[in-house]
């Protein structure tokens, strides 16, 4: 039997508020434990919470971006469980009233676009955080991330496989770093996902039974879950066996999902309207006011650098999967006036695996757009052939200066004379008649040989387009 994969993401989106969702307490990452944690956060008696305006703002920019429905009303609701780290017991969240619903996020796959329906965006707190290294025998809590807001965005089971949830999440991991409203940084859980999997078989239409694995924090561990559970499931199926719905947690030291607790259902939250927060009011004003502070997103720009640019929608797409990135790329082009493409393959190419090398990013590039430019400006007018420049390329990483200073100290400047060039094609084919003769008898693999022995002699430094015109010339 061939079986299918049924997958839906809740994405928890932490906001880049000043303030906590209910409180003026610091949302700022790191601080010592506990030290951002005020008497409502700590749940002391008569605190009574107040929305963080800017909070609702940023729903409204999200809601806008996914092409959703903007609630003109909603309301907020105590989700009821026990945990250390949730000193209320009970977590302020949006339950039938969300702020935004209806949505969706078109997602570039290998074979083409796929509409990845949002069925709601809702406002939320987060919980505080238990800790359970460096205290012998105990456990420690820290509420500093408690209070701190959140969105979680939950898609429609629309996904079919990992590959597709990793490519929605990178999708949606853009967008809300385009919007300003998240940092993206998924090691300090800015940015982490729960991943509802179930299978079915292929053909059918009937769900299966899922499983939800929590708090996944990396594009590639997200994968790796999927694939784990869909394998799991699939074989537990096949042998007679039952799935049985339950919230997991993903273990990277052994590749494998563990199980954590049964799955919960909405009755078992007991949520009810929160007594303390009035309705949410959302007003068209308000909503026109943010549709006009939207940047260009994602989908707009990969369009524009397609018209404008030439590029292919392969390339686009990874310029525009990161906002830096892709205004790296602009600034560049627009500095060094050479062809766009140029700039991308170098920008996606040997920056981007300079930057991987070292774990940087684009905006640590220890290399600027100006700096850049003037590399591939010397490639474009024909200073340096692209085989150069990698030198130049690396030198300048170095910190040796810019890029006309290594040409010049090195002597790299490329031999574009025509009649320098011919004189030295003429002396390599001379001094290799042999393998001539075995060219013009059909042993054509040997251009390479020709071309390596000329750019040998002039240390790389001659036109490879003006030696291949050459020899095509003279070896016919």
């Amino acid at each position: 039997m061939e079986w299918e994969a049924v997958i839906g993401l809740e994405v928890h989106v932490q906001l880049t508020t000043e303030s906590k969702l209910f409180s003026g307490a610091s949302t700022r990452y790191g601080a010592l434990p506990n030290t951002q944690a005020c008497a409502l956060d700590l749940a002391m008696p008569g605190t009574l919470p107040v929305l963080n305006e800017a909070a609702v703002a940023m729903a409204i920019k999200l809601g806008l971006a996914i092409h959703g429905q903007i609630a003109r009303t909603s309301s907020f609701a105590r989700k009821n469980y026990f945990y250390p780290d949730l000193p209320k017991g009970y977590q302020i969240s949006q339950y039938d009233e969300p702020v935004v619903k209806e949505g969706y996020l078109d997602v570039a796959l290998a074979d083409g676009i796929k509409r990845i329906h949002i069925t709601r965006a809702h406002l939320e707190e987060d919980a505080g955080k238990s800790l359970h290294e460096d205290i012998k025998g105990m456990s420690g809590i820290d509420l500093n991330r408690a209070g701190t807001p959140l969105i979680e965005i939950v898609s429609e089971p629309d996904i079919r496989s990992a590959d597709e949830a990793v490519r929605y999440l990178k999708a949606l991991h853009a967008l809300v770093r385009y919007l300003g409203i998240c940092d993206g940084n998924m090691q300090e859980g800015s940015f982490r996902c729960d991943a509802n999997v179930s299978v079915r078989p292929k053909g059918t239409t009937t769900f299966g039974t899922r499983t939800e694995t929590k708090n996944v924090n990396s594009f590639r561990y997200v994968e790796k879950a999927i694939l784990y559970e869909i394998e799991r499931q699939t074989n537990l199926l096949a042998e007679g066996g039952t799935v049985t719905q339950e919230t997991r947690l993903y273990d990277p030291s052994t590749n494998t999902t563990r199980p954590m607790r049964s799955k919960e259902s909405a009755n078992d939250y007991r949520y009810f309207p929160d007594p303390d927060l009035l309705t949410l009011r959302i007003s068209d004003a308000w909503i026109d006011a943010m549709k006009a502070e939207l940047p260009e997103l994602p989908a707009a720009k990969q369009q524009r650098f397609q018209e404008n640019y030439g590029l292919s929608a392969y390339d686009a797409t990874v310029l525009v999967g990161s906002k830096e990135l892709a205004d790296f790329f602009e600034a560049v082009v627009s500095l060094s006036q050479a062809p766009a493409k140029l700039v991308s393959n170098w920008v996606t190419g040997e920056l981007a695996a300079a930057l991987n090398r070292d774990n940087k990013d684009i905006a640590e590039s220890p290399i600027s757009t100006n700096s850049m430019a003037g590399l591939l400006k010397r490639i474009h007018d024909q200073t340096i052939s692209g085989k150069i420049a990698k030198t130049v390329f690396e030198a300048m990483l170095a910190g040796e200066g810019e890029a006309d200073t290594i040409i010049q100290a090195k002597g790299l400047v490329q031999i574009t004379d025509i009649e320098s060039i011919a004189k030295i094609v003429d002396k390599v084919l001379l001094e290799n008649q042999a393998q001539v003769d075995a060219y013009r008898a059909g042993k054509t693999q040997l251009f390479g040989f020709f071309v390596g022995q000329v750019m040998k002699q002039t240390q790389g430094k001659a036109n490879p387009e003006q030696v291949n015109a050459l020899l095509s010339e003279r070896l016919t």
